[in-house]
């Protein structure tokens, strides 16, 4: 045997491919983070921990995942990135090691009332081709069983060429049929106007006869109406003629030229279900919303009675079921429906759509329906929907980057999560993970701790390595890692109740509930087992009762605490009285703003395909304001320096001496009082945390005059250390002489409870129903229900 051809029989050398086997991250400094150095092992379970507004989202979306989705867009021409959005590079000094990165965030799925559960999964696709082969009596391609597209007939001349360049003229009738009901137009509801709620006949159009909120007579509105010569601007709509009010109200898009301006005039009425119906309800402005639930009403469509669907449609059917039947379906049993098909024709459509659907029960989604509109799901059911994609994935060596995956979940279903969590990484790829849970963080091969405050007393590594190192770390995480609660001695006595009698929305099952008055009570279960449908469902919001959802907090870069607190406006108001000026002058998005930069503070420049380039504004250096604005002082601080103080610096100025504003004060107090006293009032609101936003809308609503206060899932996005601050707010508010009904899956709020309500037994149809109504003590005493075992295995012996 040569020499060449000798095999080594020792331990072969490590091939130089298998040594990038750890993400770097070297000089950190976005946002919040003072140049954060960390090493992220490959293809394990990494959890980022750390309280609210620590940076951990900065380090993980805003740098890591945000450089390998810039980094995969610029592999594609200049061409293609022209329409992609541009992704600025993060404030990083090096990052090494990545590879794809693939988020699932919190993000809602859309607002658009046409998208359903299963068109944002495409199980409506492949339903819609199952039905197309198999449906009898058969209609038509898959398109004819979509809600979203309508039927079409066109009739004209076609020219057919004959040859040697003859040609000939002949009619043609197209058809293509849709599944789209042509009453409700795919929506399944259609809509009423009242009538007086649009405008006050008594008046004419110059004396602001319309009440539709920003249809003001000044504007563009103002110059469309009376350019378009179709009605007298002076009179009264009470004498308006039969056509004048059509077409005030019904006309149909009309091209009209007003001061040599091309335009187009359209009836309020189509105008407004354009501009403001095409919206969910539930997305839109406060303003707008309560004009739409002040004058229109949504009644279930007479001709295809909510399905959505044509009679066409809903004629065809597979053993007894048509497409409308099966998308009401709980996706559980539908799963099973579809098990009981057996066609070799469409063999490999049903495996998908099988597996499709028993990720959703896999996920702990079963429950729901493929007609559940989309804009109706929470933050945890969206993003657990999006996870779906992902199950049956054959990629690898990719990075899965989660955002808190287990809020909106029972400790149930946290098990469950956690062994997807576990499939993801066992299948060869990274897996990143913002949470503030023990139970997930306890399943994580690495963890990063980010602190030790929030904001900029945060942006640091604590501590980096196993979860056993953390708990002996004495970083504020490892210290509250193994946290128990204690239930309460003595709980409060009610003072009254609220009677809840045969509510039955979505899965409820007749409910006959007293939600006790006067004391925290706490209504809890498994994830859709009917808390939220029973709260919103049943208690009438009006008078006295504030609702504070987990809707997402939406704003710009030019808006902050100041001006979503309503802060900024009794400020900017002691400013111009002190000063003898206006008080426009102190807003950035008005009078005041620097001409340069319009108020940004930053200036934007547009560089094509490449990202644009932020840089600070020299003119006033990033202060957004005029010079000759800084001028004007109240308190010996001009608006900028105002603007930058943080909210327990700008609660002590404004509570005493010459800056005394009582109105600033109390709303200050209420920031500092759900632990944001660390913000400063300018920060963009594109900057903060999940876990901060929610505080900022509970410090807003606390305002609100009302004796119940209802709060879903609180403790989102807040840490361990965070959680013991918010159960002393909701202590301080029961203590004041308010109800709080709190719907929550975590322990210490159920455990400081003073009355739980407990729903299940499990989720969808197997829930409706109350398991259990009593004390905490009364819950961990009987360990009855799914919820009791996990709170008697939480709280301290």
């Amino acid at each position: 045997m040569s020499m060449a051809t000798r095999t080594d029989t020792g331990s072969p050398e490590p091939h130089v491919a298998d040594s990038h086997d750890l993400i770097r991250v070297q000089g950190a400094r976005e946002n919040n983070l003072k140049d954060v150095h960390v090493e992220i092992p490959k293809r394990r379970l990494t959890v980022f921990t750390g309280v609210s507004g620590s940076g951990k989202s900065s380090l993980v979306f805003g740098t890591i995942a945000a450089e390998s989705q810039r980094m995969i867009n610029e592999t594609y021409s200049a061409f293609v990135q022209g329409f992609m959005p541009n992704l600025a590079r993060p404030e990083v000094d090096l990052l090494d090691g990545l590879t794809t990165a693939i988020i699932v965030d919190q993000e809602r799925m859309g607002s658009n009332p046409r998208s359903t559960v299963g068109t944002a999964t495409d199980a409506n696709a492949m339903l819609r081709i199952l039905f197309s082969r198999l449906g009898k009596p058969h209609i038509g391609p898959p398109n004819a069983y979509s809600f979203n597209v309508p039927s079409v007939k066109a009739t004209g001349a076609i020219t057919v060429e004959r040859g040697a360049g003859r040609t000939k003229t002949e009619k043609a009738t197209f058809n293509r049929l849709g599944g789209m009901c042509p009453r409700c137009e795919g929506m399944g509801s259609v809509t009423d106007f009242d009538l007086s709620a649009l405008y006050d006949d008594s008046k004419s159009l110059n004396e602001g006869a319309l009440t539709i909120p920003g249809y003001s007579m000044e504007g563009w509105f103002g110059r469309i109406f009376s350019g378009s010569g179709y009605f007298d601007m002076d009179k009264p709509l009470a004498k308006y003629t039969k056509k004048e009010l059509h077409d005030l109200l019904y006309r149909e898009p009309t091209k009209i030229k007003v001061e040599g301006i091309n335009l187009t005039y359209e009836g309020l009425i189509p105008k407004i279900q354009k501009s403001m119906l095409a919206k969910d309800v539930d997305a839109m402005q406060p303003h707008i919303r309560a004009f739409v639930e002040r004058a229109v009403t949504f009644t279930t469509c007479p001709e295809c009675h909510g399905t959505r669907l044509t009679t066409e449609a809903r004629s065809s059917k597979i053993n007894g079921k048509n497409i409308a039947d099966v998308c009401t379906m709980q996706i559980s049993d539908l799963a099973d429906w579809v098990r009981k098909l057996d066609e070799p024709s469409v063999a490999p459509l049903l495996t998908g759509l099988q597996h499709l659907l028993d990720s959703f029960t896999e996920i702990g989604l079963g429950y729901l329906s493929l007609d559940r509109p989309s804009g109706t799901l929470s933050g945890g059911e969206a993003q657990r929907t999006k996870m779906i994609r992902h199950l049956g994935s054959s990629l690898t060596d990719v990075t899965y980057v989660f955002d808190e995956p287990t809020i909106g979940l029972h400790p149930h279903d946290i098990q469950r999560m956690n062994g997807l969590l576990l499939r993801l990484r066992d299948k060869g790829n990274t897996v990143l993970v913002v949470e503030h849970k023990p139970e997930t963080i306890a399943i994580a091969d690495h963890v990063v701790d980010l602190g030790p405050g929030a904001g900029t007393a945060g942006g640091t590594v604590c501590f980096e390595g196993t979860v056993e190192g953390l708990r002996a770390s004495g970083t504020l995480t490892g210290r509250h890692l193994d946290d128990r609660a204690t239930l309460k001695e003595t709980v409060r006595t009610p003072a009254g109740a609220l009677e809840i009698r045969g509510a039955n929305a979505h899965n409820l099952r007749d409910v006959d509930v007293d939600i006790p008055l006067g004391v925290l009570c706490v209504i809890t279960g498994v994830a859709g087992s009917g808390k939220s449908s029973l709260v919103h469902g049943s208690i009438p919001t009006g008078a006295g009762v504030i609702s504070i959802d987990q809707g997402a907090i939406r704003g710009s870069r030019r808006s902050n605490p100041a001006t979503y607190t309503g802060l900024l406006d009794p400020i900017r108001k002691a400013f111009a009285k002190a000063n003898g000026v206006k008080p426009a002058l102190f807003s950035a998005n008005s009078e005041g703003a620097c001409p340069a930069c319009n108020g940004a503070g930053v200036i934007y420049t547009d560089l094509g395909m490449m990202a644009s380039v932020a840089t600070t504004c020299e003119q006033c250096e990033g202060r957004r304001f005029q010079a000759s604005v800084l001028d004007y002082h109240f308190g010996g601080r001009d608006i900028s320096e105002v603007l930058a103080m943080s909210v327990t610096e700008a609660e002590e100025f404004f509570g005493t001496g010459e800056a005394r504003i009582p109105a600033a004060h109390a709303i200050l107090h209420r920031l500092a009082d759900v632990g944001l006293g660390y913000l400063s009032l300018g920060q963009p609101l594109t900057t903060l945390s999940g876990g901060e936003r929610q505080r900022l809308k509970l410090a807003t609503h606390m305002s609100d005059k009302g004796g119940v206060y209802i709060l879903d899932e609180p403790t989102t996005g807040l840490h361990l250390a965070d959680v013991e601050q918010l159960l002393g707010l909701l202590d301080r508010l029961v203590d004041s002489g308010k109800s709080v009904i709190v719907i929550e899956h975590h322990q210490a709020v159920m455990a400081h409870a003073d009355w739980i309500i407990d729903l299940g037994p499990g989720a969808g149809h197997d829930g409706g129903r109350i398991v259990f109504e009593g004390t905490p003590a009364d819950l961990v005493a009987s360990r009855s229900t799914l919820t009791g075992e996990h709170l008697a295995a939480y709280v301290a012996p």
